[in-house]
């Protein structure tokens, strides 16, 4: 399992939610500040399965539109060792 961070612009992150949810991907929204675009943004948690990460990023690329310097967001894609569901 695999767990995407990706930080968007606070513009993008309806439609990317929306796309993500259609697909079926669980999403956690946070809310979130900080350098990379010096507005506002969102930062989504998703739990992914190790052969879904390319879809998953695929659609972030396609329901995202760049900023000024072309930028969509940032994207960090990190091993889980353990998922619990509580």
């Amino acid at each position: 399992m695999k767990m995407i961070i990706a930080i968007l612009r606070d513009d993008d992150v309806d439609a990317a939610l929306n796309a993500l949810s259609a697909e079926d991907f669980r999403v956690t929204r946070v809310a979130s500040t900080g350098g990379f675009f010096r507005k506002g943004n969102t930062t989504l948690l998703i739990g992914v399965e190790n052969g879904k990460v390319d879809t998953a990023i695929k659609s972030l690329r396609l329901h995202t539109t760049p900023a000024e310097n072309g930028q969509r967001g940032t994207i960090f894609v990190v091993p889980v060792d353990r998922y619990e569901q509580l």
